[in-house]
């Protein structure tokens, strides 16, 4: 049994992105404000697969939905 819980940057590398600190920083400074409208599977910027994958795990509420939340808070988080 596995009892290890994934973290960021595992969930950018289950997305198939970049996932040292300094690639996600630039990630989420480059997609940062996501809009209030929209949810983040419906993202301009994820493949089909990507937003196919945030989306599952959200309505499963499976292990990876922490980390989806933490990634949906920091696009919506304000610029400094």
């Amino acid at each position: 049994m596995d009892n290890t819980h994934p973290r960021f940057h595992d969930l950018f590398e289950q997305l198939g992105l970049p996932a040292s600190a300094e690639q996600i920083q630039h990630f989420i400074h480059q997609h940062n404000p996501l809009a209030a409208e929209l949810s983040l599977p419906e993202a301009p910027f994820w493949t089909p697969a990507q937003a196919g994958f945030l989306r599952q795990q959200w309505q499963q509420d499976a292990d990876w939905s922490e980390l989806v939340d933490q990634l949906d808070n920091a696009l919506r988080a304000p610029k400094p």
